[in-house]
C-alpha cells in the first residue's frame, strides 16, 4: 500500500450554513455534489476535490470527542488569506516550522476545528509575514 494524498475529512456540525459559509469565504472552497445519503449535510470542495464533508447534527456534539487535533491544507496566497482573515476579525497565528520550508497560518472555524494552512517559505517572505 502507497498513501498518495488526502481524501477529505468529515466533520460533524450543528452550524451546516454557518459552516458552508465560513468555508466557503475564508477558504474559498464551495458545495458541490453529493451522495443522497438519509442525513443532511454538504460536502465542500477546492477545485475538483471534496476536503470537507460536513454532517448536520441537531445539536454539537459532547459524547463522542474525536482524537484529532488539527487537518491542514497546502496553499499558495499567504498574503490572502492572512488580509481576509484581518479583515473579518479572525483570530490566527502565523508559525514557521522550524527546519522546515514551511510556514503555517492556524486558525479555528466557527465549530472550533484547528486547521493550519501551509505556505512556502518564500510565499509567505513575498507576503511579508516572516
Amino acid at each position: 500500500m502507497k498513501i498518495n494524498g488526502f481524501s477529505h475529512v468529515n466533520v460533524r456540525t450543528a452550524q451546516l450554513e454557518e459552516m458552508i459559509a465560513w468555508y466557503g469565504d475564508i477558504l474559498d472552497m464551495h458545495p458541490g455534489p453529493r451522495p443522497d445519503f438519509s442525513f443532511g449535510g454538504a460536502w465542500l470542495y477546492a477545485g475538483d476535490n471534496p476536503f470537507i464533508h460536513l454532517v448536520k447534527v441537531a445539536d454539537p456534539p459532547q459524547t463522542r470527542e474525536p482524537r484529532i487535533e488539527h487537518y491542514a491544507f497546502d496553499a499558495t496566497g499567504m498574503g490572502d488569506l492572512a488580509a481576509k482573515l484581518d479583515a473579518r476579525g479572525i483570530p490566527y497565528s502565523i508559525d514557521p516550522v522550524p527546519g522546515f520550508p514551511l510556514v503555517q497560518i492556524n486558525c479555528y472555524d466557527p465549530d472550533g476545528n484547528h486547521i493550519h494552512i501551509d505556505f512556502s517559505r518564500k510565499d509567505a517572505e513575498d507576503a511579508g509575514l516572516v
